[in-house]
């Protein structure tokens, strides 16, 4: 399976839970997991349906492994913010205690957008 349709199938994944999110939010009247459903659905979601048709139409021909280390950041990255943010903001961890889970989602993200910022710098052109 290409890197493109794992993008795709893990950003199904986080829109499918940010969305059961939203409406256990609704249901509850209780909003305070905003911030999580938010990052889940944005950087869950959006970034990796971004990704997946960046690798699809722009780095169709790219090999190596770069792809899926950038894969691997990215989607680590995003669990362990979905994750961290759920904890913190339903209560059951403190900032303190998830400051480092919490860090290190955030780094990884970070690399894997830098690391595709390279990949569509040093790709060549697809022309059609």
């Amino acid at each position: 399976m290409g890197v493109d349709r794992k993008f795709l199938l893990c950003g199904l994944f986080f829109a499918i839970a940010g969305l059961c999110l939203g409406i256990y939010m609704a249901a509850s009247r209780n909003h305070s997991e905003m911030p999580a459903h938010a990052h889940i659905m944005l950087v869950g979601f959006v970034f990796s349906f971004i990704y997946a048709t960046i690798h699809r139409l722009w780095l169709p021909g790219l090999v190596g492994k770069l792809k899926s280390i950038q894969f691997i950041l990215h989607e680590l990255g995003a669990l362990l913010l979905a994750v961290g943010l759920l904890l913190l903001f339903s209560g059951h961890g403190s900032e303190d205690s998830l400051a480092p889970l919490l860090g290190t989602g955030a780094i990884c993200v970070l690399l894997a957008m830098l690391t595709m910022a390279w990949m569509v710098l040093r790709a060549r052109p697809v022309t059609g």
